[in-house]
This record gives structure tokens, sequence and C-alpha cells, in this order.
């Protein structure tokens, strides 16, 4: 059965009734996978581009801890004015092209996953969704020189699109968007999603030559096709920003080093993860080098 208690759908669609397959569901939500801001760049993006209309909204007060990460409020002179209040919602969008799909974006459920999950699936049936796909990006030892790397998950083999870069298994911290896709898998809905490497000494900062990536992936998998000119223009400042913070740092250009050997090595299918003769800083050093980095990196430009 799907739960629908936490989430109010609209009934008449009629941009979706009559088409021979179902949308796309694209998901993008903010919070913990979220590394360089890579998924709300895009979904930001997406939504620049064309607003769309709400079709679904969580009753976002059944997910979302307050105390833990405060809403933005005004206060002007002697009263408050201009509460943000989040919302959690799902847009009916079109792309470039015109052709419709449904974006679910907003901060990441604090509790109750289970029932996000549920109330999700709601949206899935009742649009009768054929994929879901969702963003997201992580921080990695990857160098900013490089172009970004995504890994691709899916509930069935069939939806993957690339070979990961590594194998194997791995224990990683959840996150509400990660469980959405493992429970439709198990109710038998098509889901799949990105990760963005992001490079860890710049993920806290915007990295919008991810979002493009991202949306990239998207547009590979889904048909769908959006104007990214702003978003690559954007990346390409970043970059030179990022070069500019670099040349000062004679350690900080030979860390980077060591990341796009370690980066070229895996894509040759070299033998070592390594360049020979060349090993990778530690996460301590890394960190030591890039404390100033990052610090100019905070600071307003004149």
């Amino acid at each position: 059965m799907t739960d629908a208690r936490f989430v109010h759908i609209v009934d008449d669609v009629p941009e979706l009734s009559g088409r021979a397959e179902g949308p796309v569901l694209v998901t993008a939500l903010d919070g913990f996978l979220d590394a360089g801001n890579a998924s709300a760049l895009a979904s930001t993006h997406l939504i620049g581009e064309t607003s769309g209309r709400v079709v679904a909204s969580f009753e976002v007060d059944e997910f979302y801890d307050y105390r833990a990460r405060r809403p933005p409020l005004t206060f002007v002179e002697d009263h408050y004015a201009d509460y943000e209040a989040p919302r959690l919602v799902v847009r009916l969008m079109e792309d470039r092209l015109g052709s419709p799909y449904l974006l679910l974006s907003g901060p990441e459920p604090d509790i109750r996953w289970e029932a996000f999950a549920k109330a999700v699936r709601a949206v899935v049936q009742h649009f009768d969704v054929r994929l879901v796909v969702s963003m997201g990006s992580v921080p990695m030892a990857v160098p900013h020189t490089r172009p970004v790397q995504l890994t691709n998950h899916a509930t069935a083999h069939r939806l993957l699109v690339q070979e990961n870069v590594w194998r194997g298994e791995i224990r990683v911290p959840a996150s509400a968007q990660s469980l959405v896709e493992l429970r439709l898998g198990e109710w038998g809905h098509d889901a799949m999603g990105f990760v963005a490497h992001i490079p860890h000494y710049v993920a806290q900062f915007d990295y919008p030559q991810a979002a493009v990536a991202l949306l990239e992936g998207l547009e590979d998998v889904t048909g769908l096709q959006w104007d990214l000119d702003s978003l690559k223009e954007a990346g390409e400042s970043r970059q030179v920003e990022i070069a500019t913070q670099i040349a000062d740092s004679d350690d900080v250009r030979d860390v980077v080093t060591g990341l796009e050997q370690q980066y070229d090595a895996y894509h040759s299918q070299a033998a070592n993860l390594l360049a020979d003769d060349e090993p990778l800083p530690s996460g301590e050093e890394i960190g030591a080098q890039f404390e100033q980095f990052l610090a100019r990196l905070e600071e307003p430009e004149d």
C-alpha cells in the first residue's frame, strides 16, 4: 500500500495525460549528500529556467527539524518579516524542448524517512512515473583539473549507463534520498542516480562544474535536454579562481599534482593506483596544506 498521509497531490494534470509513457521524476534534496552544493545548483538552475507549478506538496512539518536547521527570517527595525519557510515539493517542469518531467526538491527530511519514502511512492504511482533519477555529490580525493567523475547506481543493473571506477563493498552513512531509491526498488519501481565526485579541498564551496556533470548524466538517461551554458560559464569562472589561489603555494600545487597522477592512473587502467614513486599525500598532509587555501577562498574580494 502507498501512504499519502504526508503528501498532497494534485489530481488534474492534463500535461501528463494521454502520453505514451509516464514522466521522469528528478530528485535533488538539500542536505547531507550535496558536497559542493552540486545538486542544489543543478535544481536551482532547472527551476530558474522554468519554475513550473507545484503538483505535490509534502507536509514539511512532519519531516523537518527546525532546531537543527533554523529557517531564515528577516527583522526590519521593529518587527519580524519575510519568513522563509522550508518547502518540500514536486514541480511539473518542461525541458528546453517542451518535454514534461517532475522535479522533487527541498530539504532532506530529518525524521520519518520510511514515511517519506512511502509518500514519494504515492507520487510515483499517482503520476505513473517511469523512472526516478536522483542527484548527489560527495567529497573525494580528486583534482579540480580533471573532468568531474560520476558514480551511477540503480535498483536494477539494466538501468546503469557506465562502469564505476571502483568496485567492492563499502558501508556509508545513509540519506533519505538513498533510502527512497532502495525502497522504490523493493516496491518494483525503477530508480537510479548519479553521485558527483567533488575535490575535497573545495567541497564546502559551490562547484558548478559538478552540477553540469549531473545534469548531463540526466540528459543521457532520460532524453531530456536543458540549456547549461550559464552553469558552464560559472564553472569556468570557478576554475580560474581556484587556479589563482593554487598558484600562490608550491605545497598546494604538489598535492594537486599527486591527485592528478592518481586520477590518471585510474583512467589509464594502470596496475597501481598511483604513478611510480609518487605516493599520494596523506589526509593530514592535504588538510594542513589546504587550510590556508580554504581561508583565502572565504575572504571577500576587494
